[in-house]
């Protein structure tokens, strides 16, 4: 164990709450009701490179939150060559959100990871996701119990990669930076950002990409065990 680590942040979305199964399963129970005619993997296929598009220009305050949930969703129609109305889509994407969180898978060996480490860290969470919406995440998939704070970017105001938010969440967390690691799934967003804001940081490289060769990285939660 790291003795000079006493707070660990964690991200939330594809890092804890495996993100793209849930939201497959939101869309899949929204195009079945409503949209029979949209097969869920030609949709899906579309949708998760230009949702991570998307969300790279809201996090950089490029677009709105209004303007992230309705672009995702046009320009993922539009690249089916499906002719959808804005009515339609403002109804998908406030569906969505609602059903988003009645799903609740975690990633491999999150609930074991976050019991190993509750005994010997104070555990935060910092994330760029809609406060009401990562709150009930959080609280649906039992992750509550695990977490000293939680910080999002509506409360802190600004987004990562910009250290202020990190900088709100180690003075939420009472905590001090040469004491602090991040770990998260963007190595834009978390990584570089809690590096750039004095924190030390580890990257969760589920999907095993290309990454510089100075940072800490593990494949699976359970590997923080080499860092923690």
């Amino acid at each position: 164990m790291n003795t000079t680590i006493t707070d660990v942040f964690f991200d939330l979305d594809h890092t804890l709450w495996d993100f793209d199964k849930n939201s497959e399963m939101a869309f899949d129970r929204i195009f079945k009701s409503k949209f029979p005619e949209i097969k869920i993997k030609d949709f899906i296929e579309k949708y998760a490179p230009i949702n991570q598009a998307c969300w790279k220009l809201y996090q950089n305050d490029q677009i709105t939150h209004v303007e992230l949930r309705y672009n995702r969703l046009k320009f993922s129609f539009d690249a089916l060559n499906i002719d959808i109305a804005d009515e339609d889509i403002n109804t998908i994407a406030s569906d969505y959100i609602e059903y988003l969180t009645d799903n609740n898978h975690l990633f491999d060996g999150a609930i074991e990871i976050l019991k190993y480490l509750k005994p010997k860290y104070k555990l935060h969470i910092i994330t760029n996701g809609f406060a009401n919406v990562q709150e009930k995440k959080i609280n649906n998939a039992l992750l509550s119990e695990y977490f000293n704070t939680i910080t999002n970017s509506e409360l802190a105001g600004v987004k990562k990669p910009n250290s202020i938010i990190f900088d709100y969440a180690v003075n939420s967390a009472r905590a001090s930076k040469e004491n602090s690691i991040m770990i998260g799934d963007c190595l834009d967003a978390d990584v570089n950002g809690a590096l750039n804001a004095g924190l030390d940081a580890i990257f969760f490289n589920e999907k095993k990409i290309e990454a510089p060769e100075n940072i800490k990285q593990i494949n699976h939660l359970l590997e923080l065990k080499k860092y923690l």
